[in-house]
């Protein structure tokens, strides 16, 4: 599985949550909600600076996104992008779930 967060998410990311270098956001997945993957699922986050054991992580900008090994179950067969597009107002987050095989082996 891989993260790809977009410059505009990214500055995103530091604008609302307050984060610069050193800091970190964990994606994990919640009940309730829904996600073109999972029915009765939704996608969460929070600003996590100490991860633990990840499954997944990229740096962007100074700041690690992370899934933790214990929600491997939520993200494993796809990869992950992250965009802000203001003009989509409310819903300017957009996650992106893209298949990437691991399912397969």
């Amino acid at each position: 599985m891989k993260i790809d967060v977009t410059d505009s998410a990214s500055k995103w990311f530091q604008s609302e949550m307050g984060l610069s270098q050193g800091n970190g956001v964990r994606f994990y997945g919640k009940v309730y909600g829904k996600t073109p993957v999972h029915e009765g699922f939704s996608l969460a986050l929070t600003r996590d600076d100490q991860p633990g054991e990840t499954y997944t992580k990229t740096e962007k900008d100074g700041i690690t996104y992370f899934v933790d090994e214990d929600d491997r179950w939520f993200f494993v067969g796809f990869d992950l992008k992250v965009d802000f597009n203001p003009e989509k107002d409310p819903e300017n987050v957009v996650y992106t779930y893209t298949p990437n095989g691991d399912l397969d082996k």
